[in-house]
């Protein structure tokens, strides 16, 4: 089967969903971005109120910086709308990639949908950080498992180079070819083919790093400036170093995956290192996420000038 690309079904709109449009619409490939409909407006026949957090999603990702589109034209290629109303449209898209939540059960319900109207032949992938590949394939179709892979990339999906193609045991081999030949060719990706295994490999690595650090904060009593200095451009790595890294990641995300690292990886020798320090822990309590909640490690601020900054919370 000769495939060529050109609509794609984003489903989910937040920081790396419409990072991943935009992308997508900067190599000239038509997008329709999906996410839900707010509760307060479930009974609205308002369009706009529907679309609400779809388009204000896309319509953030569009004003942050760096921009994760080329030409502000290009976002013309983007198509908005929600699951309830538009999950049929899906139907003339040659791959859906799923973004939403990391949450299997979440996940599961939105592949039960596009399993009901996705084309015959249609690839299909998870963006997920960590969760196994395999466990999103029950009670679905033998067309659907054929086509079903992870395509994991990372934030900023325009700037950050890796991405990470996961096949499953039922994937067909000239899928996985075709998309390590496509993030490569058409997306400007360095493809490398992983294992399902937790966490993959970057995640794996890394949030074990991140997660590593965490600990040390406290036994060495360490600040959040002391660590990035330390760990950023001094060792030729970029100026965002750890903790600005965490919340460009999303401390929620990185939890995830390390509760999923402490879950499936059980008899690891550093399993103790995928535990979440309770310092951690009351952050995301309350609700300091980092840049998509615009308080974490550090805080998002504007002086009087207009000028934004970013300071340590």
């Amino acid at each position: 089967m000769k495939r060529n690309i050109r609509k794609v079904a984003v489903l989910g709109s937040g920081i790396m969903g419409s990072g991943i449009a935009c992308q997508l619409a900067n190599v000239g490939i038509e997008v329709l971005l999906l996410d839900i409909v707010p509760k307060e407006f479930e009974s609205s026949d308002n369009i706009s109120n529907r679309n609400s957090i779809v388009n204000n999603a896309l319509k953030a990702s569009l004003k942050s910086k760096p921009s994760p589109i080329y030409i502000q034209s290009f976002s013309k290629r983007i198509t908005t709308g929600n699951f309830t109303d538009d999950m049929h449209k899906i139907s003339d898209c040659d791959w859906i990639v799923e973004v939403v939540v990391e949450r299997l059960d979440i996940k599961k319900i939105i592949f039960d949908q596009v399993d009901e109207f996705r084309k015959k032949g249609a690839l299909v992938s998870s963006n997920t950080s960590g969760i196994p590949i395999s466990l999103m394939l029950e009670e679905k179709s033998d067309d659907f498992k054929e086509n079903f892979l992870g395509t994991h990339f990372f934030n900023p999906p325009r700037y950050l180079k890796l991405l990470e193609i996961i096949p499953t045991k039922f994937t067909k081999s000239e899928n996985v070819n075709f998309m390590m030949d496509f993030g490569e060719k058409i997306l400007g990706k360095t493809t490398v083919l992983c294992k399902d295994t937790p966490a993959f490999i970057a995640n794996r690595v890394g949030v074990y790093a991140i997660q590593q650090l965490f600990h040390l904060v406290n036994d060495l009593d360490l600040s959040v400036s002391e660590v990035d200095f330390l760990t950023g451009p001094i060792m030729g790595r970029p100026k965002s170093a750890t903790f600005r890294t965490c919340d460009v990641v999303g401390l929620d995300t990185l939890v995830h995956v390390a509760n999923g690292l402490k879950e499936n990886c059980k008899d690891d020798e550093k399993h103790a290192v995928f535990s979440i320090p309770s310092f951690i822990e009351k952050m995301v309590k309350n609700n300091m996420l980092g840049s998509k909640t615009k308080q974490g490690f550090y805080k998002k601020s504007v002086d009087d000038n207009g000028k934004k900054s970013n300071s340590r919370t």
